[in-house]
């Protein structure tokens, strides 16, 4: 049987909304499943409150609304974020990606989130 976590995408304004949907999607009320790219990457791959035997899928709901609300303002502002707390020798990285994202260019939070959960489960997320 698989089991199937649902992000409901209309509680997602921000990435920290985010962090909290699919935390309490896969472990409940109060449930963690990643605080950032790295942690989510991770989780992702296992034993962090998925089946570790068992099939198990990601169905994102209403992700249109999510696309818009995790799309450039919220990129920039996590950018903005990022800039404040890298390693000096990826501030010129983070400001190059901050520069595309105030254009409109570029990778937006959304598609982060999207690439980061094809890449580690490849073809377990519906977007609904």
């Amino acid at each position: 049987m698989t089991v199937t976590y649902v992000v409901e995408g209309a509680r997602v304004g921000t990435l920290e909304d985010f962090w909290r949907v699919v935390g309490e999607a896969v472990n409940g009320p109060g449930g963690y499943f990643g605080g950032n790219l790295d942690a989510f990457n991770d989780c992702l791959r296992g034993d962090y409150g998925t089946p570790d035997d068992g099939d198990w899928r990601i169905e994102w709901r209403d992700h249109e609304l999510s696309r818009r609300n995790l799309g450039y303002p919220e990129t920039v502002r996590q950018l903005e974020i990022r800039l404040t707390r890298c390693h000096p020798s990826n501030d010129e990285t983070v400001r190059a990606e901050l520069a595309d994202a105030r254009a409109g260019r570029g990778a937006t939070v959304f598609d982060w989130l999207v690439d980061i959960i094809e890449d580690q489960i490849p073809g377990r997320l519906h977007l609904r």
